[in-house]
Formats: C-alpha cells, sequence, structure tokens
C-alpha cells in the first residue's frame, strides 16, 4: 500500500471507523493540484502518454472536494501501475488484472472511500478480463480508467488483446491473427453505467472526462487511447493528430446532433440499422442526424458508437452512456441494515458452532 498523506484535521489518515470522510456530510476540503503530486520521482519513459493522464489526474482531485486520506488509487500491472506511487493519496499496486477485485472489496468494507482504478488495455482485458467484467456489473462505484496503447509496454512489446489485427510485434512476428477487443463494447456488455472515451493528448476534453467520471455514482469506464512512444508509437495519431482529428474524430455532446469536420459540415445518420457519414447541404440537415442521448437507458445506440472507428467512421470521444442505477456498496449497506434489524446483531460465536460441527480428537 502506497502512502503519501498525512493526518489532517478530520483525525487519522485511513482510520478503519468513524464517519464518512466524503462532501456528503463534510465540509468541502480545499486542496490544489500541487497537494495530490507526491514526492516519488516519476519514472516513464520520455514522451510517454502516461505523463499527460497523470497530470489530468492531478488536476482535476480537488474538484471533488475529499480529504487526501479518504481517495485511494489502486493499479495492477505494466506501465500505468506505477500511478499510485505519484498520486499523494492511499494507494494499492496490486497484481496482475486483480486491481478492481482490491478495489471491490475497499469499496465494500470503505463505502465513503473515493476509489479509483488505473489500468492497462493488457492488464484489463487479458488476464484482468473476468474481474473488470465482475465489478461493471455489480456497478461497484469505482473509477476504472484504462490506458489503451495497444500493447504490453512493461514487458517489451508483445501484442495486446486491443492490437490490431496482423500487427507485428516481438510475441507475433508473422502478425497477430487474433482480432482485437472492442473495450467500449466490453464495458456496455458488462452493463457499466457510465462509459467515455478520451486521448492522453486532447487535455482539455480528458479532464472533462475525468471529471464527469469522479462524480459519478455507480461504475464509471473510461478508455483513455495513449501513445507507447517506444514499443507502439502513433498507434491513434491517424486520427488524433491536431491536424486530423477535427475530420476523423467525433466529439460526443449529450443532446446534440452528431456533427463533425473541420468545418462542421459532416454528420452521422441512421439508415435503416446502419449508422452512415454525410455532409451537410444538398438535401442533408442537422434535423437528420442522430442526436446524442448519453442517458438513453437501452444501449442500442451506446453499442453502435462503440463499434464506429475510423476509418470507415470518426471515432467517438466522450461519454458514451451515462445512466442512474442503485450502486453495489449502497445495497450492501441497506441488506446489512435490513437483516439486522430483522434478526438483531449477528454473534459469530454462535454462528462458527451452528449446523454441522465435529469435534477431532
Amino acid at each position: 500500500m502506497t502512502d503519501s498523506t498525512s493526518t489532517g484535521a478530520n483525525g487519522s489518515a485511513g482510520s478503519g471507523g468513524g464517519p464518512a470522510l466524503s462532501p456528503a456530510n463534510q465540509a468541502v476540503v480545499q486542496l490544489t493540484r500541487k497537494d495530490f503530486v507526491s514526492d516519488q520521482d516519476v519514472r516513464w519513459c520520455p514522451g510517454c502518454g502516461d505523463y499527460s493522464i497523470l497530470a489530468q489526474t492531478q488536476k482535476v482531485m480537488p474538484d471533488f472536494g475529499y480529504p487526501r486520506e479518504n481517495i485511494v488509487f489502486v493499479s495492477g500491472i505494466g506501465c500505468s501501475g506505477r500511478l499510485p506511487y505519484y498520486m499523494n493519496t492511499y494507494g494499492f499496486h496490486t497484481i496482475h488484472g486483480r486491481a478492481p477485485t482490491l478495489a471491490t472489496g475497499l469499496k465494500a468494507a470503505r463505502p465513503d472511500l473515493m476509489v479509483w482504478v488505473i489500468t492497462g488495455d493488457g492488464d484489463a482485458l487479458s488476464i484482468g478480463g473476468n474481474h473488470v467484467l465482475h465489478s461493471m456489473r455489480r456497478n461497484v462505484d469505482i473509477k476504472l480508467i484504462m490506458f489503451n496503447n495497444r500493447i504490453y509496454g512493461l514487458t517489451k512489446g508483445q501484442a495486446s488483446p486491443t492490437s490490431e489485427l496482423g500487427k507485428v510485434t516481438k510475441s507475433t512476428p508473422a502478425g497477430t491473427i487474433d482480432n482485437p477487443i472492442m473495450p467500449l463494447s466490453v464495458a456496455l456488455a458488462a452493463e457499466a453505467t457510465f462509459i467515455a472515451r478520451s486521448v492522453d493528448t486532447h487535455t482539455e476534453h480528458l479532464q472533462d472526462t475525468l471529471t464527469r467520471a469522479g462524480w459519478h455514482k455507480g461504475s464509471a469506464f473510461v478508455e483513455v487511447l495513449q501513445n507507447c512512444n517506444i514499443f507502439n508509437d502513433g498507434a491513434w495519431r491517424s486520427f488524433t493528430d491536431r491536424e486530423v482529428r477535427d475530420d476523423r474524430m467525433l466529439v460526443l455532446e449529450h443532446g446534440k446532433p452528431m456533427i463533425f469536420g473541420k468545418n462542421h459540415d459532416k454528420g452521422i445518420r441512421l439508415r435503416g440499422m446502419h449508422p452512415e457519414v454525410v455532409e451537410l447541404g444538398n438535401g442533408v440537415s442537422e434535423e437528420d442526424l442522430l442526436v446524442h442521448d448519453e442517458t438513453a437507458e437501452d444501449p442500442y445506440l451506446a453499442f453502435m458508437l462503440s463499434r464506429m472507428f475510423y476509418p470507415d467512421f470518426p471515432v467517438p470521444v466522450g461519454v458514451i452512456r451515462r445512466v442512474e442505477r442503485a450502486a453495489h456498496d449502497q445495497l450492501m449497506v441497506e441488506q446489512i441494515a435490513s437483516a439486522t434489524a430483522q434478526r438483531g446483531e449477528g454473534d459469530l460465536a454462535k454462528l462458527l458452532n451452528s449446523g454441522e460441527t465435529w469435534t477431532v480428537a
């Protein structure tokens, strides 16, 4: 467990008991970005996209009003796993793929904490696949940020679950024969209640996306398209670079038509059951375009967006879906309270000696 916090006015840092120290029942804590910068040297390769993700995370954390001792960053294995060391909060650097599991247990035991999970495409979608699925379907109140660079970076450049078909890597010298997984589609299938995508170099958009994920109550899944300039440089550059992104990316805005293009002259229209790219004018107007609804209870529009990708479509970024459901920790607290009201306080010794027991001589 990593920790750089000091004991504050609210009591001992990370104490196991006492009232919840969240904005719900405490005065908002006034902090700045500097308060979330730890004393550890940041050690990623020069030019890595992780630097930007870390910087934007540190910038938005003061907005939530939580004291640092009530914020926890949990990571798995991979380059992204270093991030908890660089946040001046509590944190866990866990084992490969199991960060959501640790986060689920932590949130169950301490529902007052703000819990973030930091993971990569390999960590989350290979060995950690089932753990991600079940944390999402349970609607555990965690904010899972997945760094997607389409490669295994820490282990020096093997194909990952998101590597494109035919990708030549150290583990696939003749090109991978596996189709890549679609992370947002997986999150939708797992019933995550907040799903979004952003880009490491689009700093303002990334800040806004992280802020919205942080305020969401329930399972938040954010895919950040991130560059590994050592082992997979330019993985997303064909549509994220400043010179081309206006024409190759679709910035989603709730309640607004899906318009893109440097001159705002292109859009997405539904033709039958399939989306198509159209140019405005010549009989096509904004009224013909799809309007983004991130709060739609049915997932069909969100699933369509999760499958749109360059070069056939502009790549959607922003909040894909945001719905409200009871969070896992809330339901657990209510269930325990109901059981206690019906049966009284539990007796552990009585429980252990009940049912079928044996005495071994």
